[in-house]
């Protein structure tokens, strides 16, 4: 069998909904509202590392402790509301970290509706105001453009989600204060890191193929841009299969596990995280 063709049947088995109860994305899948699904999406990405029902037990206790409701804890919280925080911890992220980012959220989400906006960069060059940008860009599909230099992406020369992940970064530790300690939770790819949990948490808000698993909430992204998450499981099949060369696991890695990737399906690389996680996350191989 082809590569491609394996990893297509592996995807149609690992792309769905039976995949989400074991998996941290369980998280923003219980909640409707967005904010509620990208605040509790990020908590859940940021904190996947260790056993998947350990973070999810982690994820679940941190959304008790915004008393169920991790939008209006944001956006409403009291000064007295921020104890019940205290000692909150996993791994290495504790609760000087938790209290930093709620801080964050609150800043951002008192000035946007959408944590999307967070990962959009300033125009490049000054040449575009991003308040006068249209919400929601994407052209229907029955509208034909005139032209692929109507897209915003290509409005906007090198908005990618390496430019995007930076200025994320970026902005994320724009508050006066931060915790130097945090710095380490949130990854970058001008520090040469694969960006596992990003990239992930991008995956869940970009991508929607309507198998029930990622949202698609965001518009401002393609599909195509994304890049592969390399998890430990990743990274180990890919190399079985010859995906990867590069020994480092970094972001030159996960650009080339991407770009072989691409070569399978130029529209939508990272379906195959669902392939190459669930082969080795069940041992197939």
């Amino acid at each position: 069998m082809q590569l491609k063709e394996f990893l297509d049947s592996r995807v149609h088995v690992y792309n769905s909904p039976d995949f989400i109860a074991n998996d941290p994305i369980c998280i923003p899948h219980r909640f409707t509202v967005k904010q509620d699904i990208e605040i509790m999406g990020f908590f859940a990405a940021v904190l996947a590392w260790g056993q998947r029902k350990t973070i999810i037990n982690k994820c679940t206790e941190l959304i008790q402790r915004m008393d169920g409701a991790p939008y209006a804890f944001v956006r409403n919280h009291s000064d007295g509301d921020l104890k019940q925080l205290l000692g909150f911890r996993h791994r290495t992220f504790n609760d000087t970290d938790l209290l930093y980012f709620i801080r964050f959220f609150h800043h951002h989400y008192s000035h946007y509706q959408s944590l999307e906006n967070a990962f959009i960069p300033p125009a490049a060059h000054g040449e575009f105001r991003t308040e006068y940008m249209e919400e929601n860009p994407v052209p229907p599909a029955d509208i034909e453009l005139a032209s692929a230099a109507c897209y915003l992406h290509e409005l906007r020369p090198g908005f990618d989600v390496e430019t995007a992940l930076n200025h994320f970064q970026t902005y994320f530790f724009s508050l006066d204060d931060y915790p130097e300690r945090t710095r380490k939770h949130i990854s970058s790819p001008r520090r040469n890191s694969a960006c596992k949990r990003l990239n992930m948490f991008l995956r869940w808000m970009v991508r929607a193929d309507n198998r029930g698993v990622d949202f698609g909430l965001w518009k401002r992204l393609s599909p195509a841009q994304l890049i592969c998450p390399c998890d430990v499981h990743v990274e180990r099949v890919a190399r079985k299969l010859g995906l990867i060369t590069r020994k480092q696991a970094d972001w030159k890695m996960a650009l080339e596990l991407t770009g072989n990737l691409r070569l399978l399906d130029a529209a939508d690389p990272v379906k195959y995280d669902f392939a190459l996680f669930g082969l080795g996350i069940e041992g197939e191989l």
